[in-house]
């Protein structure tokens, strides 16, 4: 059978709109045929740091609170928000995450929002990873419900279905993780198996207000006005890369799915439901992914390119002008190489991994992507 992926155009974030558009989602996708009287629901937004709504860093709290309010009315038991943000998983910043993204409207729509930090082990349904540490709401819901933000990634290309599903791992074991795969296409397999393992039952991606440029915190806010959805994680990250514009090569989590054959190859291969495709015109990538461009050269520069790469490869930069010397960076960093020296934070370029995590986590965004002077223009 053909994945189906339903797209809708909401053009704000007004009440009504948004929620006929989760109720017409919820609808296409057959979810009720999935959702047995009294079940347990996890809701799994994107809340990678303290920030407002309108930086659109974080799932929009009224797509949330619309989400809680159609699984109520179809009669779903208990529905908890949960997210491991970047950084340590405790409670004191858990609450600060969800006052700042304003969670509280997911909770007076009935929501129960998650303050418990513990974590258990569940075996991978992957090939990467053997085991998963999985935060408890996560292992223990009868169906996950996925809602990412819609973002451009420094390391994958783009978070969106697949990507947002790393907050199930518990606090700075995300960066261990990171550390043990530190290349984009091996951490993208582990992703993948992430999303077999986790298995969510049905994702709603909020676009309304999407990141572009140099995502998943730094980047510039854009407005689209659409929404996308689909029981099948991995063909609606195509469905939304190519809206967006991006190949599935740009996407490494995409490339991996499709690799393994979780995903058609193109967008051909999945069905469209709702009307609201368009492709986005002038999306701008994250700088922080990396060209490879080796094998389109002569086959005999190949090697001498290749050993080039590493020097020519994108890199995190403190702007020391704007840094405060919070630590956020060193304490995400999973190769430690970042201090903090005269309140300034320093990154020892030797023994760094391009992961930026320090990118993504600075709550000032104090940490630049810079590309080598010789790939300028190289971008689409």
């Amino acid at each position: 059978m053909r994945p189906q992926v339903s797209v809708l155009a909401v053009p704000s974030y007004d009440e009504g709109e948004v929620m006929e558009a989760v109720e017409t989602h919820l609808r296409l996708n057959r979810f009720s045929e999935l959702l047995r009287p009294g079940a347990t629901v996890l809701l799994k937004p994107n809340l990678l740091m303290k920030r407002a709504p309108e930086t659109a860093t974080t799932t929009h709290p009224a797509f949330v609170a619309a989400v809680v309010r159609a699984l109520r009315a179809l009669g779903a038991g208990e529905i908890t928000v949960a997210d491991s943000p970047g950084g340590p998983y405790t409670a004191a910043a858990l609450e600060g995450v969800y006052a700042a993204s304003g969670m509280a409207a997911a909770e007076a729509a009935g929501a129960r929002l998650n303050r418990g930090t513990g974590f258990r082990p569940v075996p991978s349904a992957g090939k990467a990873v053997s085991e998963f540490s999985l935060i408890d709401p996560v292992a223990g819901a009868d169906l996950v419900i996925n809602l990412p933000k819609l973002k451009t990634h420094g390391m994958t290309g783009m978070s969106g279905a697949v990507k947002n599903l790393f907050g199930c791992i518990p606090g700075l074991q995300k960066p261990e993780l990171h550390f043990q795969f530190p290349e984009p296409e091996r951490f993208s397999a582990m992703l993948v198996d992430l999303a077999l393992t986790v298995r969510p039952s049905l994702t709603i991606v909020d676009g309304i207000d999407a990141m572009e440029g140099n995502g998943p915190s730094g980047g510039e806010v854009r407005r689209l006005g659409l929404t996308f959805a689909s029981r099948d994680p991995f063909a609606l990250d195509l469905i939304a890369a190519a809206a967006l514009g991006m190949a599935p090569g740009e996407v490494t989590t995409l490339a991996e799915s499709i690799r393994r054959g979780l995903c058609p190859a193109s967008p051909g291969g999945v069905d469209l439901l709702g009307g609201g495709f368009r492709t986005v015109p002038n999306w701008k990538r994250a700088e922080g992914k990396a060209l490879d461009f080796a094998d389109h050269a002569p086959a005999a520069l190949r090697p001498a390119l290749r050993k080039l790469m590493p020097l020519l490869a994108p890199r995190p930069a403190i702007r020391t002008r704007d840094c405060v010397g919070c630590g956020k960076c060193a304490e995400s960093c999973p190769a430690k190489v970042i201090r903090i020296t005269g309140g300034k934070a320093v990154i020892r370029r030797r023994g760094c991994i391009r992961c930026f995590c320090c990118h993504e986590m600075c709550p000032v965004r104090a940490v630049d992507i810079r590309r080598s002077p010789l790939l300028h223009g190289t971008r689409r």
